[in-house]
C-alpha cells in the first residue's frame, strides 16, 4: 500500500514529528470548531462569572459631568477578575499549539534534511513562540469580554431607539438599541415614565438598573 510504503521510507525522527503534529492539529480544530458554537476549555483557566442581580440605579441628573458621570471618586479600572495582568500560558489551548508548530516544523525541517540536533531546537523555540501568541490573543479578547461585562455605564446619557415596548413604571423590560463603545448593541431597559414607550420611539439613558439593565426616558 503506498501509505505504508510511505510512511516506512520516513526516518524514525519524521515519525515521531507527525504522530506529534497530526493529533495535535486534529485536537485543535476540534477545540475551534466548539469555540465557535460557544463551548470553553475550562482547564485554560478562564473564568466567566455570573455576578449577582443587584439594584444599582444611577441616575444622570446627580450626576458630576466635570469628573466624569459617576465623580471623581468612581472606579474606572474593570476589576481583573481572571488574573488576566499575567499571560496564561501553560494551558491546554496553549500546550496543544505549541505541539502542533512544534511537530510540523519538525516535519518540514527534517524533511529539508537538516540534522536532529538542530530541528529540535528550532522547533521548540517556534512552538513557545506560538504559546506566547496564542496566551496574548486570548488575554486580549477575556479583557474585552471583562470590560464589556461591566460597561453598561458608560451608555448613561446617550441616545437610542426603543427595540420591544417597554412597560411603564418598571413593570417589565422592554429592549433598546443605543450606541455603547462605538458599537450599536441591543440592551434590555426599563423606565420610570407612567405610560409605556413604544417601539421606534427616541429614547435617552438616563441610568442603569442592576447588572443588565438600561433606565431610560423619551427623548
Amino acid at each position: 500500500m503506498a501509505f505504508i510504503e510511505w510512511w516506512n521510507s520516513l526516518e524514525l525522527a519524521s515519525q515521531v514529528f507527525y504522530c506529534i503534529a497530526i493529533p495535535a492539529t486534529l485536537i485543535l480544530l476540534i477545540q475551534t470548531v466548539l469555540m465557535f458554537f460557544g463551548f470553553e476549555n475550562d482547564a485554560d483557566g478562564d473564568l466567566d462569572m455570573d455576578l449577582p442581580d443587584t439594584d444599582m440605579d444611577v441616575d444622570l441628573s446627580d450626576a458630576d459631568i466635570d469628573g466624569g458621570i459617576f465623580g471623581e471618586d468612581a472606579i474606572t479600572e474593570t476589576p481583573d477578575l481572571a488574573g488576566l495582568e499575567s499571560l496564561h500560558i501553560f494551558t491546554v489551548r496553549g500546550i496543544i499549539a505549541f505541539l502542533v508548530i512544534f511537530g510540523w516544523v519538525g516535519v518540514v525541517l527534517q524533511e529539508a534534511g537538516l540534522n536532529l540536533f538542530i530541528t529540535l531546537p528550532i522547533a521548540a523555540i517556534c512552538g513557545f513562540a506560538m504559546m506566547f501568541i496564542i496566551a496574548y490573543l486570548f488575554r486580549s479578547v477575556m479583557k474585552l469580554r471583562s470590560n464589556g461585562t461591566a460597561d453598561n455605564r458608560n451608555a448613561v446619557g446617550a441616545a437610542g431607539k426603543v427595540h420591544l415596548t417597554i412597560p411603564p413604571s418598571r413593570t417589565g423590560e422592554g429592549k433598546v438599541h443605543v450606541m455603547l463603545q462605538g458599537a450599536y448593541v441591543e440592551r434590555n431597559a426599563v423606565t420610570d415614565e407612567t405610560e409605556a414607550i413604544p417601539t421606534g420611539c427616541e429614547i435617552i439613558v438616563v441610568g442603569v438598573s442592576g447588572q443588565t439593565s438600561l433606565v431610560v426616558k423619551r427623548k
